[in-house]
């Protein structure tokens, strides 16, 4: 008989029917041994020598493997195929070893990136030996880790600064702090914009001033009102006619989005499916361990020859000849140290007639399925054209874009969201030839205000931190579930990060005394050398000495450093933050506040305590800020739509006003009121919009209707789906809505035995 070891029960109750008799699949429920949980686990003066115990509750497992190991043969290691399933695979040879029950067995690992019954006989068949590399740069980021809790953490807990300090959550909890910054000191610029109303042979389209008197128009050339006036004036009043001077036709195409990553992964499930990364990561795992998708730790992006095949032969059959590009689209994998795993996230196979998946987990198989099919898939064509309109008294000129998609290509299956807003938008223009005559009908100027940084969701943060170097795939989930669990920061109701005043603590105490634990360069030259360890180019004593004498260095420095210092530290950092009027004189004595600390966090208080007993709790802080924040944007929106007609936001929301008339106007914004929509509230009262047809479902073969008016605001809805929404939107961000909402959007529902 032979013994085959993996890491979760469902894993191996799925690979045992595929190897039948002759062989007993059993699993080691992840890792089985960790280090001692006390000070001196790890020696640096001793070689970095490490103490390890098996992990409370795991002794059964062990027990279990020894039992099993009796009546076999040989053992196979076939934990997952990255450092932290090679470390699992050594720790329990270790264990067998120490033991002394190996004698007379055959030891091999094996190692497959996707459970089917092929991948799963062909690892068999070309079994390896552990890979030392692989985990020596599991002991070097346990060791690290290790030595900055437990000597950084007790120096947190001292002075009342936080629960803990990592190598990569530090830095993370920094760059949302950073970004908070950015935004509380941001001043926003006010800009104009004109918008002609165009039309030609009663056919109407909307361009954009880009040029007065000779004088190019940029984004922020028109700084006020005043200026706004003075182009208006020379340009003259409409009806104003003008003709079309200049006609630029092109033809371009977009390529699909490459093949899910870990990381693509959990951004695109945040954007789409509201996934944390955290629920993203359990789904995907349960996927695999049911043999449907290929390992979900990975940043590669290729797949292999194989599912490129079946993929092709997919797309023909259900898509046609047409949608299948003559040859495969490669994509080349960005990250320079990918290791993890040798393809990218995708189905194990393409049809999905037999499924029996509900909930999440069709969700997000159906969101893998799509992105693989639509890699493989032919661009998406687009007819762009852009026309340059002159007023005849050679005043303007005025800028036309239209850009209408001739060709589906991928898009006919899946497109990628963004985290910023796509300008990609299709607009068509009437059919002009340079000569034609063009009346002007209307002209829009419209108020914009620069706008502060947007802060990081779950997405754009993994995003962030991968362009950065920092973190690999089996670290995004953990990282982003730690800073919210310790309180480090929460998310607001748009899934957006805010550092809590204990990420505004504790980073401004590690920005001061501990400058390379978050420095992202330095962070990022770890992972390097980790990277550097599993691949044989650096060795593991020497990437530890390198990393751990500039941070046993810090962390001397830091015990040291009194209190009061701290203190004074943390109230310069977060100065501006905690008095962004400049006020810092105490409502009760007129003392000096500042941050004080207690066994209970941090707290405003006044420098004439015991005299003076004013405190202010810092949570109170942000609420203020949200509140002025809120405040300050009902304020900024006040937009001249022109003929005395302007939109507002006040205490109960949105409305438009001619000055002695007021108007609810909840369905629009800043962007897509008009003067024409804003007349028709006033004059004839809220009513309810026509709903407008985006278009068909494919999978459903209904229409999705728009309706911006609704009793929870605007809506779309489809075969008694309905789904709100902000504004109205693309046909594939509303199949995707719709479809999503569903139970079961493409699957059947399991069976009940």
């Amino acid at each position: 008989m032979n013994l085959l070891i993996v890491e979760s029960p469902s894993k191996a109750k799925t690979i045992e029917k595929y190897l039948g008799t002759g062989w007993r699949v059993i699993a080691s429920v992840g890792h089985v041994r960790d280090l001692v949980p006390e000070n001196g686990s790890v020696d640096p003066e001793n070689d970095f020598a490490m103490q390890w115990q098996i992990m409370p509750g795991k002794e059964k497992q062990i027990k279990q493997i020894i039992n099993e190991l009796k009546k076999a043969d040989a053992i196979y290691l076939a934990s997952d195929p990255d450092r932290e399933g090679e470390a699992i695979a050594w720790h329990i040879l270790d264990i067998l070893k120490d033991k002394n029950v190996l004698k007379g067995k055959k030891v091999y690992r094996v190692a497959f990136h996707e459970i089917t019954k092929k991948a799963v006989t062909e690892a068999i068949q070309h079994p390896r030996e552990i890979d030392k590399d692989l985990v020596d740069a599991y002991l070097v980021r346990r060791a690290l880790d290790y030595l900055i809790g437990f000597s950084i953490s007790p120096l947190l807990w001292r002075r009342n600064l936080g629960r803990s300090a990592g190598r990569v959550q530090s830095v993370a909890v920094k760059l949302v702090v950073d970004r908070e910054q950015e935004i509380e000191s941001f001043k926003p610029i006010e800009y104009w914009s004109l918008t002609a109303k165009c039309n030609i042979n009663d056919t109407e389209f909307n361009a954009l001033l880009s040029k007065v008197n000779g004088k190019k128009i940029e984004k922020m050339t028109i700084e006020n009102r005043a200026y706004m006036d003075e182009i208006l004036e020379k340009i003259g009043k409409p009806e104003i006619y003008a003709n079309v001077i200049s006609i630029d036709k092109k033809k371009t195409n977009r390529r699909a989005a490459a093949p899910f990553t870990t990381s693509t992964l959990q951004q695109e499930a945040a954007r789409k499916l509201y996934f944390s990364s955290k629920r993203t990561m359990a789904t995907a795992q349960k996927l695999y361990e049911q043999g449907l998708i290929t390992y979900m730790r990975t940043d590669a992006t290729n797949l292999s020859t194989d599912a490129i095949n079946e993929i092709r032969n997919y797309i023909s059959k259900n898509y046609g000849e047409e949608f299948t590009p003559k040859t495969p689209n490669i994509y080349v994998t960005k990250s320079k140290n990918a290791q993890e795993a040798h393809e990218a996230i995708r189905p194990t196979h393409f049809d999905n007639a037999d499924l029996n998946i509900t909930g999440d987990e069709a969700k997000l198989y159906n969101l893998i399925w799509k992105r693989t099919i639509a890699c493989q898939m032919t661009n998406a064509e687009f007819d762009s054209v852009s026309a340059d309109i002159e007023t005849e008294n050679k005043m303007a000129v005025f800028h036309a874009v239209g850009t209408t998609r001739t060709f589906d290509g991928f898009m006919r299956v899946y497109t990628e969201d963004k985290d910023e807003t796509d300008d990609n938008n299709e607009t068509k223009l009437p059919f002009l030839s340079v000569g034609d005559k063009i009346t002007i009908k209307k002209l829009e100027p419209e108020q914009h205000f620069t706008q502060p940084p947007a802060r990081y969701t779950e997405a754009s943060l993994v995003k962030k931190l991968e362009e950065l170097g920092i973190g690999r795939p089996s670290t995004y989930a953990t990282i982003m579930s730690t800073i919210v669990d310790r309180k480090y920061v929460e998310q607001d109701k748009q899934r957006r990060f805010h550092p809590t005043p204990g990420g505004w603590v504790i980073s401004a105490y590690l920005s001061k005394y501990f400058k390379d634990l978050v420095d992202v360069n330095f962070t990022a030259k770890t992972e390097d050398t980790l990277d550097d360890v599993s691949n044989g180019k650096k060795e593991k004593l020497s990437a530890l000495k390198e990393f751990w004498k500039p941070t046993s260095l810090m962390i001397d420095g830091a015990k040291e450093i009194k209190t009061t210092e701290i203190i004074n530290t943390i109230n310069e950092f977060m100065n501006s933050h905690l008095f962004s009027d400049g006020n810092k004189k105490c409502p009760k004595c007129s003392g000096k506040l500042g941050i004080k600390l207690s066994k209970y966090g941090a707290f405003i208080g006044c420098d004439n305590y015991p005299k003076c007993d004013y405190t202010k709790k810092l949570e109170d802080i942000n609420l203020e800020k949200e509140t002025e924040e809120k405040k300050e944007q009902k304020q900024n929106i006040n937009i001249d739509l022109g003929e005395g007609i302007s939109f507002r936001i006040g205490k109960f929301g949105p409305y438009v006003t001619n000055g002695t008339k007021n108007v609810p106007a909840k369905q629009y914004n800043a962007e897509n009121i008009t003067l024409e929509i804003a007349q028709d509230l006033l004059e004839n009262g809220i009513k309810k919009a026509e709903p407008i047809n985006l278009g068909n479902n494919p999978e459903t073969g209904k229409p999705i209707f728009y309706y911006a008016t609704g009793r929870y605001g605007a809506y779309i809805s489809s075969n008694r789906v309905n789904v709100s929404v902000k504004e109205q939107p693309s046909l594939e961000t509303a199949i995707d809505l719709i479809n999503n909402k569903k139970t079961t959007p493409r699957f059947k529902k399991a069976s009940k035995k």
